[in-house]
């Protein structure tokens, strides 16, 4: 290897290499090099040729034996040009070929004092740089901070960035793309001028890109800042990506242009990627039904079609989906404003049925999940409700918050372990008090005051004035949603007359302000329902938008005096309180209401009301048929 070594210098101190002399300085963000950024960053970059140079430049490197760990300082004049096929005997060299050496580099570290052992030609600099991101990215965080911070204080990663800039103008577009977005990944500053050029180079040759090198660059840009290039090269990518759309074979390819679309993309391209997509639904595995909508959801893209496949396709195979792709599609769901009824039932029957396999914090977090989207998961549930029965130390604060949230806003409890569930539920509660913030407290007894269940120590500490006082001067963002909490607590304290040690109330300083009579006009539809009940039936009276308690807004209440059973008794009045909520009052699906309007419909019950829930929907079906409410 010394021998190899010294014929290599003798070879390049005969000849003067043509190179550039400028030296890029690395800067970046929790590194000891720099990156040279842009003085300007709104300029544009326009990547030139690399002409002949005549003058030197002296460059220090390491050579490591292939032997034992001995390293050899030489210091050389001109770049190191020697190709792996060179040799000092002139024939091709047989030790160990590049792609070889670089498969058995460990960290970008190897990487880097490889590329000192060879001059690397444009191909190897996108090897290189790919390398180094696939090593780099399956190791840990800790780790990855580490070996990028001696990335960075490598002598020889400026010789690379350097070489990078200096071959670009001799690159195929697939090696450019993926230099490019190896540079991103590995933490390059984006507004350097090594990325800023390369961002020029891919303007100026992206007509000519093929299906893989736009797949490579669409990559990269849905990870990139805006900048003027990057910008640029969006605007160019979507005219390229739309007139090679027809072309496209491949489904991952076209995910991964459709991501880097991003949102705000015209109307008509819309429709003609949903084309495309509906086109390919045959190709399509069932990874690639899960990636296509957490894409549509990134791109803010709704295509009903396209939903309904991909829900039947993961539906069917739901025993073949991992955990984290299922909380991924929940998620995607929800930013689309997608509720499929058949793919939400099925994954929470799929959960209840294999519950054991499943992690605590697996199953309330995919609890939280279906709450989210206003799904009421029964069987999963119940299936869960025993299991905190059975064991509710299991439960951590975190856990216990996100399950009474869940409960109490499905509006779930399970009907023959009620109350050894509510009993597991406080009494959990009872161990984490001296550790509950005061805001963390108030949301748990307002969601158990939701469920009926009044558990006297969270309530007694509630109303402590320390506690009241830690939550006054709360930010004033919270305000309002505090405010209904304790409003809430208030009447159920106040309707529902729970047994409790001692006598507990709100102060009047953490109620708020009353409801105000004018929160919402009624619907038009219910408006008139109640005109046609008042002129068919005389003895009726009629009152539109009441308010009960200062809180609970009734869209109409119809009154009518009930028959004297006797002479003596006095005449009753039979009330009752029309409701006309909104959808989301209601769990998806089903007419089931939420904990809100569950407490609603409670305590209008407390107050002598009849409640009569009526949808939207029922609404307009009930007045197209000429029906009436009858009292």
């Amino acid at each position: 290897m010394s021998l190899w070594v010294t014929w290599g210098v003798m070879r390049r101190s005969l000849h003067l290499v043509q190179h550039c002399t400028s030296r890029v300085i690395v800067s970046g963000k929790n590194s000891c090099s720099s990156i040279q950024l842009l003085a300007d960053s709104t300029r544009q970059i326009r990547p030139r040729r690399v002409t002949s140079l005549t003058s030197s430049v002296r460059f220090h490197s390491r050579h490591y034996t292939l032997g034992p760990e001995k390293v050899v300082s030489t210091s050389v004049t001109g770049s190191l040009v020697l190709d792996e096929n060179q040799h000092p005997s002139g024939q091709r060299q047989r030790r160990f070929p590049f792609s070889e050496l670089l498969q058995q580099c460990g960290s970008p570290s190897d990487v880097l004092d490889l590329s000192q052992q060879f001059a690397p030609n444009p191909g190897q600099i996108s090897n290189y740089l790919t390398r180094m991101w696939t090593v780099i990215k399956k190791m840990s965080d800790e780790k990855r901070r580490c070996e990028l911070q001696l990335m960075f204080e490598h002598p020889a990663f400026d010789q690379l960035l350097q070489n990078a800039m200096t071959l670009l103008g001799s690159m195929q577009n697939e090696n450019l793309a993926y230099s490019l977005l190896a540079m991103v990944n590995l933490g390059v500053p984006q507004r350097s001028r090594v990325v800023q050029l390369y961002l020029r180079a891919c303007q100026e040759k992206l007509n000519d890109f093929d299906e893989k090198s736009l797949s490579i660059l669409a990559s990269c840009l849905e990870k990139m800042e805006s900048t003027p290039n990057v910008d640029a090269l969006k605007h160019g990518f979507r005219l390229v990506v739309e007139q090679h759309l027809p072309r496209i074979k491949n489904v991952l390819t076209l995910q991964t242009m459709m991501r880097a679309l991003g949102k705000d993309i015209p109307h008509d391209l819309q429709q003609k990627l949903e084309r495309k997509a509906l086109s390919m639904t045959e190709q399509f595995t069932l990874p690639n039904t899960q990636y296509m909508i957490s894409t549509m959801a990134k791109m803010g893209f709704y295509s009903k079609p396209l939903l309904d496949i991909c829900s039947r396709r993961i539906t069917e195979n739901l025993h073949g989906v991992p955990f984290s792709k299922l909380t991924a599609v929940l998620l995607s769901c929800r930013e689309l404003h997608y509720r499929n009824v058949n793919l939400l039932t099925g994954i929470s029957d799929y959960v209840a049925s294999t519950l054991d396999i499943w992690s605590q914090k697996e199953i309330v977090l995919m609890l939280c999940m279906f709450e989210r989207l206003a799904f009421s998961p029964t069987a999963l549930l119940a299936e869960f409700a025993q299991r905190v029965v059975a064991n509710p130390d299991a439960l951590t604060l975190k856990d216990l918050l996100c399950v009474l949230k869940v409960y109490s806003s499905l509006n779930y409890c399970p009907q023959h372990d009620r109350e050894p569930f509510l009993q597991s539920l406080s009494k959990t509660l009872d161990f984490y008090l001296p550790r509950m913030c005061s805001y963390d407290l108030l949301k748990a007894c307002y969601c158990l005051c939701l469920l009926g269940h009044f558990p006297s120590a969270p309530l007694e500490k509630l109303l402590q004035s320390t506690t009241l006082e830690d939550l006054s001067s709360r930010e004033s963002k919270h305000l309002r949603k505090q405010e209904r909490m304790f409003q809430t607590v208030h009447l159920c304290l106040h309707l529902d007359r729970p047994v409790l040690p001692q006598p507990l109330s709100v102060p009047a300083t953490m109620l708020g302000e009353a409801t105000s009579s004018s929160t919402r006009p009624v619907s038009q539809h219910l408006s008139q329902l109640l005109q046609r009940v008042l002129s068919t039936q005389a003895d009726v009276e009629i009152q539109e938008m009441a308010v009960v308690e200062d809180f609970y807004f009734i869209d109409g209440v119809i009154s009518k005096p009930g028959e004297n059973q006797t002479s003596s008794e006095e005449t009753q009045t039979h009330r009752m309180a029309v409701l006309c909520p909104a959808p989301s009052a209601f769990c998806f699906g089903t007419s089931e209401p939420r904990g809100p309007l569950a407490v609603k419909l409670r305590h209008l019950k407390i107050l002598g009301y009849i409640p009569n829930v009526i949808t939207e929907r029922e609404l307009k079906s009930e007045e197209k048929a000429g029906k009436t409410i009858s009292i």
